[in-house]
């Protein structure tokens, strides 16, 4: 069994409207909603093999207090996710080594609401109905897949967990 975790960045400040988008930090908000997501993945023994992180400030900052709750050897901090395309995402994940049963990704809309809606074929009715409404900052897909490779991962092939935002938990 893969799992996917795909976790939209935390709300990000606007206090400084001169600053580049790849550059602006979390708001307070954002900061307090990364903690509660990372508390809720602890808690829910949601543990990474690896981690895939946008290079964007907000992204990182995400990462960074959530990995305050645990630690991951395999943490890749990648330009590339920032604003990536759902098939070039799809394209990462098909190349992760089988070994990894579990990753997490930090990153952006609307990639990463393409991707979970893709990708997700069936799934617990709450958390399908919260995804095709709305995927704030600080939300966190959690997709199972029934397989033992990265390789074949397909559209609707996934199986929608959760789907927790920062309010839920």
């Amino acid at each position: 069994m893969k799992t996917l975790m795909l976790l939209r960045h935390a709300k990000s400040s606007w206090d400084d409207p001169a600053l580049p988008d790849f550059q602006r930090p979390l708001a307070k908000r954002g900061r307090d909603a990364a903690r509660r997501i990372g508390r809720y993945m602890a808690k829910a023994e949601l543990r990474p093999d690896a981690v895939l992180c946008s290079g964007a400030r907000r992204a990182v900052e995400t990462w960074e207090l959530i990995a305050a709750n645990f630690g991951t050897e395999r943490v890749q901090v990648d330009d590339t996710l920032y604003m990536a395309a759902p098939d070039a995402i799809l394209a990462w994940l098909r190349n992760l080594p089988d070994e990894i049963n579990a990753v997490l990704l930090v990153g952006h809309n609307p990639g990463f609401e393409e991707l979970a809606r893709k990708l997700a074929g069936s799934g617990k009715k709450k958390a399908l109905k919260r995804l095709r409404e709305k995927v704030p900052t600080g939300s966190l897909a959690v997709l199972t897949f029934d397989r033992e490779t990265w390789a074949g991962l397909d559209d609707g092939a996934g199986f929608l967990d959760q789907f927790v935002r920062p309010r839920d938990t």
